[in-house]
């Protein structure tokens, strides 16, 4: 496979502002547990929700923002209901957030966009918090009641929220404090009814949000030599047993008294201010993080049976800057904490096996990739927040011609759209000629054009349906033909546009005027507390013939449709007609359907073609997980005809003659959920193909099972059918011409990894016993059995234990750090395999799988076509698009 290594697409990410889990335990819930979330604020607006998932931790969704910094979040859920049949109806889980305005904001989960704002006369917030959700008591019969939200604001002024009826309201105030300096730089919910907040005057003032009183207020006293005189109380936290924990600017952590709100203990935690802290659920462990990017354990004894008997364990630097946010869940499932900062990467550390296993960095690249090409014209398109780069990649040939070579790349144009929202979605057909992008509330078409007597590229704005173009994106995608454009909505409804040439003007492309919305299944969820954000469709998949379209949702549900008929050229390129099943049996009904008024009814044909539901889309299965790759396997083309509907005429009796063939053969359609479960199945026979059945998830290779970053993409090889799938930091091609295991082989690995425990009834990869959730347990002896993999920056150590060929994990780089070139590879993966073990890579003896670590962090890799390769075994050409390990980038 040859490769070009491109460092030059800007992609710049920010840093960590705000963490929130959606609950930081699982003790108190009687019922069926809601599914975690992390929620991860950065300082650009934008909010990403991460599925934790058993320690595999697994990014969502990311929610756009307005570039204002997201500097707290905080999740409640609504209280749980009864149906009139006594059937308990789970309440459904709200995210809120503050961003240096005086207004909290709650988001709508299925859509990424603020559902509303608070309203009410107070000033700025900087802090917020969530009141504990209400737990019902078995002696009384109380009322259901909503979680509230406490608001500190930068005039010193408390303010109380309500989330009842699932609204968001300003309820009252709960406080005045009036100074200078009373400006409320943390709050928390020490129970149901009390609240403390820390100031920047050196105060904690502890307040009855039942009748606004002022219970007590703790002073920090005299601040450290040569610092400010008052102390700035950064964060504040309650401990179970009702003690509260504060962290201070002079780098001081303190624990007060919960009943009388004395000081039982004073910590020396940092040289520099500490900005954050955590506790564990049972009130033992507490976690700081500072301005230098250190964080401090403190951990209680109960030896002597005293609260005051708490002593520093651990202090060591986990970030390269400050320590901006901190974030825990405690329970026997899962015990991590979860830290981020300027350096932009979430940090995880073990809670409770802390010392004993090892942090992990999650990657800060998008789960999906925001770099797209054009393999026909060789262009690469990439996109952050309201501009897109098109550049166009050279080939090897030409890259090695002399005297006077071409450059390896060449931007060729540049898209900066006048939109209020960023960008969310980018798309490009195979040949280069048309591009789309879209906002949560717009939608724009290019046609893109090669000027004469210059590489650049004319740019020029089609003209779309207003219903289409107000719609907004979260996704969309070009057919391989380039005639059709799937555009997912932000409310996860499908809709369709067509594409043709201008009669008058050949070379000019239009977008017909009539566009067409794709129902989806209705399915029989059952109760979740992310109902509707569980249905949002994250992944589409084209068949290679443009017939078949495929949509995965968050829940694991497939919803499939096909495109029926053959194109006419000669019939109309757009008609209307009932659908075949509100066909009347009179002529006069059917010579008048075309003028029916009810348009919202009718079936919209293109060409004589028209989409409809797969008729064996109920028979495929849901999936474990949301699926993170879906893609068909190439398949051979067969030409299409001038006229595919031959016969087909318009009568009297049927004015809106078309065929009603639909695709035909094997389309296999090959996924690869969040759990890293592989499946491929038979979409027009609903059922899993042969190929999956002989290869269940048993039969990935054990290199690939051990790999924690979830893969993010995949790229086909057509000519040797093989599958290169790709993370943040590893490549991995599989050979799905030919088995992946043989029957032993396949036995064998089932065996050996029940008795592991790494599978569990449901086929979903478990965790090790004894792991909480971060990395890799420490072992005895660092030197044989891990290495050392750089990532932001940092060291991570790696498990490279019982790997039977290697030579290093991670292969540094080879050349200078030229951010703005672009370097040419070969991968080679078939005969050599001496020279794959010497190049650092894993090769299996009979080629049925190969993989790599020896890229910097891969943004994406995406496929390019070279009409003037000869050579037969030389593989696929792609552009691996790696970002330098600086962090920040």
């Amino acid at each position: 496979m040859d490769v070009h290594r491109a460092r030059f697409v800007p992609y710049p990410t920010s840093a960590i502002s705000a963490l929130a889990f959606s609950r930081s335990s699982d003790n108190g819930y009687t019922g069926p547990l809601p599914a975690l979330k992390l929620a991860v604020g950065r300082a650009n607006g934008s909010i990403e929700i991460w599925n934790p998932l058993k320690g595999s931790w697994v990014r969502e969704a990311v929610f756009a923002g307005d570039g204002r910094s997201i500097d707290g979040l905080a999740w409640t859920q609504d209280p749980d209901e009864k149906d009139t049949e006594d059937r308990v109806i789970t309440g459904q889980q709200r995210l809120f957030s503050i961003a240096s305005s005086p207004t909290v904001t709650e988001w709508d989960l299925s859509t990424g966009l603020p559902k509303r704002r608070s309203t009410g006369n107070f000033s700025e917030v900087w802090c917020f918090a969530a009141q504990q959700r209400w737990r019902p008591q078995k002696s009384t019969e109380e009322e259901p009641r909503s979680q509230d939200i406490v608001a500190g604001c930068g005039d010193g002024t408390l303010v109380l929220l309500t989330t009842t009826d699932n609204d968001l309201q300003f309820k009252r105030f709960l406080a005045r404090v009036s100074g200078k300096k009373a400006r409320c730089m943390c709050i928390t919910y020490q129970n149901r009814d009390i609240v403390v907040a820390g100031f920047a005057d050196s105060m904690l003032r502890v307040y009855d949000t039942r009748n606004g009183s002022q219970l007590r207020q703790m002073s920090l006293g005299v601040g450290l030599p040569g610092a400010p005189k008052n102390a700035l109380v950064w964060q504040v936290k309650a401990l179970p047993n009702g003690d509260i924990v504060s962290g201070d600017s002079n780098g001081e952590v303190r624990v007060w008294d919960g009943k009388n709100y004395s000081l039982l203990r004073r910590l020396t935690g940092h040289e520099t201010d500490c900005l954050d802290l955590i506790t564990s659920t049972d009130g033992k462990t507490i976690f700081s993080g500072s301005i230098d990017g250190r964080v401090a354990v403190y951990k209680q004894s109960n030896n002597d049976g005293s609260r005051t008997s708490w002593g520093k364990t651990s202090h060591r630097r986990v970030h390269s800057g400050e320590v901006k946010a901190m974030a825990v869940f405690d329970s026997k499932a899962l015990s991590v904490v979860v830290s981020g900062g300027s350096d932009v990467s979430p940090v995880v550390m073990p809670l409770r096996e802390y010392g004993k296993e090892n942090l992990r960095f999650l990657s800060s690249l998008p789960q999906e990739a925001p770099v797209a090409s054009a393999p026909k014209a060789r262009l690469l398109v990439s996109w952050w927040e309201k501009d897109v780069y098109i550049y166009r990649i050279a080939r090897l040939s030409a890259v090695d011609a002399t005297p006077q070579p071409e450059k390896p790349r060449k931007l060729v144009a540049k898209l900066s759209l006048t939109t209020k929202d960023n960008i969310r979605s980018v798309s490009i057909s195979s040949d280069g000629r048309l591009i789309a992008a879209s906002t949560s509330t717009e939608i724009k078409l290019f046609q893109l054009k090669k000027r004469i007597d210059t590489d650049s590229l004319a740019v020029r704005k089609l003209e779309t349906p207003t219903d289409f173009a107000a719609l907004g994106a979260r996704l969309l995608s070009f057919a391989p033909d380039g005639k059709w454009l799937a555009a997912v909505t932000p409310d996860s409804e499908v809709h369709m546009a067509r594409f043709s040439t201008d009669d008058e003007q050949p070379k000019r492309i239009i977008c017909l005027p009539e566009t067409v919305e794709l129902d989806r299944r209705h399915r029989n969820t059952t109760q979740s507390a992310y109902m509707e954000y569980e249905r949002a469709i994250s992944r589409l998949a084209w068949a290679d013939d443009s017939a078949i379209l495929v949509t995965g949702d968050l829940a694991g549900y497939l919803d499939s449709w096909v495109l029926e008929g053959h194109e006419d050229i000669t019939a109309p390129a757009v008609d209307k007609t009932k659908h075949d099943s509100d066909k009347g049996s009179s002529g006069a009904d059917s010579d008048s359907g075309s003028d029916d008024s009810d348009d919202d009814d009718a079936m919209v044909v293109y060409f004589g073609q028209h989409w409809t539901d797969n008729p064996a889309g109920h028979l495929l299965p849901k999936l474990d997980s949301a699926p993170l790759v879906m893609t068909f396997r190439p398949q051979e083309r067969s030409q299409p005809s001038v006229n595919g509907n031959p016969g087909v005429h318009a009568t009297r009796h049927n004015p809106h003659a078309h065929s009603h063939e639909l695709p035909s053969g094997p389309r296999m359609l090959w996924v690869m959920t969040a759990r890293h479960q592989m499946y491929e199945f038979d979409v027009l026979a609903g059922k899993l193909s042969g190929w999956s059945r002989r290869n269940p998830t048993a039969a990935l290779p054990e290199h690939f099972t051990k790999i924690k970053d979830r893969v993010v993409g995949s790229v086909w090889d057509d000519r040797r059918e093989r599958l290169w799938l790709y993370g943040s930091s590893w490549v991995f091609m599989l050979d799905v011409k030919q088995d992946l295991a043989d029957g032993g082989a396949l036995q064998l690995a089932k065996k050996r990894r029940r008795r592991r425990g790494d599978e569990g009834d449901d086929g979903a990869a478990k965790r090790q016993k004894g792991s909480s959730g971060a990395g890799d347990r420490v072992r005895a002896s660092q030197d044989s059995g891990t290495a050392t993999r750089y990532e932001n920056g940092k060291a991570i150590n790696l498990d490279l234990s019982s790997q039977p060929r290697r030579r290093n994990e991670l292969v540094e780089d080879d050349g200078e750090d030229d951010d703005t070139g672009l370097q040419l590879t070969r991968l080679r993966s078939s005969s050599d395999e001496a020279q794959a073990v010497d190049s650092g890579e894993w090769v299996n003896e009979e080629r049925r799988w190969w993989c790599t670590f020896k890229y910097r962090p891969i943004l994406g890799m995406m496929p390019l076509e070279d009409e003037s390769a000869t050579d037969p075994d030389g593989g696929i050409e792609v552009a691996i698009v790696e970002r330098p390990i600086r962090s920040g980038t």
